[in-house]
């Protein structure tokens, strides 16, 4: 009997050890991934009737607060700023869901984040009280206003960061919509908006800035120099025979310059004129050596951006792909063809040549404070990529000093500052207007502020755009105002 009682016994204890060790595992190493379980109602409804944090600008104006409403949910998300950030601020919506830094830093402006959690006594914690959390931007509203003003409706987009942080100061497109309707309590009237905004073929839901691809034209000859410098395929005493045109091998067709002219000279030459023909020669000549370099700029990877969804790949001519596609590698080299990059990626090209080659991670936030201003945590600067070396960014810097100063990009002068910069005037199919680019940094010799400039299609001046005449100017004044000029 007492042998049976003991077998019992252990038993039970066998059984409580699992039970203990089962409600440990769901309570402690998958809390988790069941407070996050999509089914979870639970987890769904304390986001939207629990307190949320705020969402500020650099300079304290709130771009997304909590107010009281007097329906089931007791809260409504508002976004006073309307369309202005509704592409990185995001939206809350218990209809369609989150996106753009409501659903990146959900936890964070939640509460439930504890590393954005202050807690001042014990009693705070047994008391279950709510600790949400602000975030804090590095965008600044009034960049962005004037972001939005200078592209004047024209489908398009602006980026700025800072070369030396990664900060990211204004990223705008043009369309964009309001994000208020999202966040609607009431389910019929958020689908029939949504619905609206994705029939739209326009498109303003899509945060062209960094979830949308275009050739980038000759912009992308900053690459290309770079990888021609770094790999030794050529120097700046390189001498480029003037020609109006190349022919790659295996081509049909020949690579004109610009308005058919001859071009020509050493690489600061043909990188100030723009020479079609020698870029689309150095495409072919680095060969099976570009894809590589590219790679070192971040195509090929997105750059780890915090927003959610994040930014798509930029991409180019595959490795492997040379030897039976040699005339994709001449376009590559005049960023045509295979290349298709975001406008943020070329924004992190221009601060790659500011930053003596070192491209900084982008990000959007910069600090998460608690409900007293107290900083709880801050977003510091991570390297991403490692571009080129720093005497190749110090002379492709010269370069493009002299593309504002006497090239194709007068018209971003600045007086009393020296601009560094490229245009860019690209092709996206043979009936297209061409898009207009632009990408700079300034000022040149301690650069603040990269910039690059998108316009769709050469906007309102159609087929006579040029990423000088249109793209160039609204470089210009976003880096003014910045600059305080």
């Amino acid at each position: 009997m007492n042998a049976n009682i003991r077998r019992v016994g252990l038993l039970m204890i066998v059984l409580m050890l699992i039970l203990a060790a089962q409600l440990t595992y769901l309570q402690v190493l998958d809390a988790g991934r069941l407070a996050n379980d999509p089914r979870n109602s639970r987890t769904f409804l304390r986001d939207f009737t629990g307190p949320r944090g705020a969402i500020i600008d650099a300079a304290g104006k709130v771009l997304a607060h909590t107010v009281p409403s007097d329906d089931e949910y007791g809260r409504q998300r508002k976004y006073p700023l309307g369309d202005l950030f509704s592409q990185t601020v995001g939206y809350q919506s218990i209809v369609v869901g989150s996106v753009g830094i409501e659903k990146e830093y959900n936890d964070v402006l939640s509460g439930r984040d504890l590393k954005s959690v202050k807690i001042d006594n014990l009693g705070e914690l047994l008391l279950d009280k709510d600790h949400t959390a602000n975030v804090v931007l590095s965008m600044r509203a009034d960049a962005q206003q004037l972001a939005k003003d200078t592209l004047r409706g024209q489908k398009g987009s602006v980026v700025v960061l800072e070369p030396a942080t990664g900060a990211i100061v204004a990223m705008y497109s043009t369309p964009s919509f309001d994000p208020q309707p999202l966040a609607a309590h009431n389910p019929r009237e958020v689908q029939v908006y949504f619905d609206f905004l994705n029939a739209d073929p326009s498109n303003p839901a899509l945060p062209r800035a960094y979830r949308e691809r275009y050739p980038p034209g000759s912009t992308f000859k900053i690459v290309t120099t770079a990888a021609a410098l770094d790999t030794g395929i050529a120097t700046p005493e390189t001498d480029f025979q003037s020609v109006k045109s190349f022919t790659p091998p295996q081509a049909g067709r020949p690579i004109e310059n610009f308005g058919g002219r001859s071009c020509g000279g050493d690489l600061e030459s043909v990188f100030v004129q723009s020479c079609n023909s020698a870029f689309a020669l150095l495409g072919v000549q680095l060969g099976e050596l570009f894809p590589p370099q590219m790679r070192g700029f971040g195509i090929f990877e997105a750059p780890s951006i915090d927003l959610n969804p994040g930014a798509v790949v930029s991409i180019g001519p595959p490795e492997g792909s040379f030897s039976t596609n040699k005339p994709s590698f001449a376009l590559a080299g005049i960023g045509q063809g295979e290349v298709a990059t975001t406008p943020l990626q070329m924004a992190l090209v221009a601060s790659g040549v500011a930053n003596g080659g070192l491209v900084m991670t982008p990000h959007v936030a910069a600090e998460v404070r608690d409900g007293d201003g107290r900083i709880l945590r801050t977003i510091k600067p991570k390297p991403w990529k490692q571009a080129m070396t720093g005497a190749t960014a110090m002379t492709i810097r010269d370069y493009m000093v002299q593309v504002v100063d006497r090239g194709t990009g007068t018209a971003a002068r600045i007086s009393g500052v020296a601009v560094a910069g490229k245009t860019g005037t690209a092709q996206s199919c043979e009936t297209c207007d061409p898009h207009a680019w632009f990408v700079a940094f300034a000022p040149a010799e301690a650069p603040r502020y990269a910039i690059a400039v998108l316009v769709e299609n050469g906007g309102s001046s159609g087929d006579e755009a040029t990423g000088g005449r249109v793209a160039a100017p609204i470089a210009a004044k976003m880096l003014r105002f910045l600059l305080g000029l």
